[in-house]
C-alpha cells in the first residue's frame, strides 16, 4: 500500500510531500516506510518495523491522519497488488 500527500507551497516555501508505503518482509513483518521532503529537493527516508500486518496499517493510519492535520492532502493512493496463486 502507498499513499502520496502534498502540501502546497506557502509563502517562500516550496511545496511539501510526505510518502507513506507499507511493505511485507521476508520475516512475516511489515514495514512502514516514511519518505518526506520538499518537491524537487533533498527527502529524508525513515522506516520503523511491525510484527502484523494489522499494527502496520493502524501505523499508516494515524501517520496519514496526522499528515492530513497538518495540512497535507491526499494526492493519489495505491492498493498492493497481490501475485496471482498458482
Amino acid at each position: 500500500m502507498r499513499l502520496l500527500l502534498q502540501q502546497p507551497a506557502q509563502g517562500h516555501e516550496a511545496a511539501r510531500f510526505v510518502q507513506l508505503m507499507l511493505q511485507p518482509d521476508l520475516l512475516g513483518g511489515w514495514t512502514l516506510v516514511r519518505e518526506s521532503g520538499q518537491i524537487g529537493g533533498r527527502s529524508q527516508l525513515r522506516s520503523q518495523q511491525y510484527a502484523d500486518e494489522p499494527s502496520a496499517i493502524g501505523a499508516l493510519e494515524r501517520a496519514r491522519d496526522a499528515q492530513l492535520r497538518r495540512g497535507f492532502q491526499l494526492v493519489r493512493t495505491q492498493a498492493a497488488q497481490m501475485p496471482p496463486s498458482p
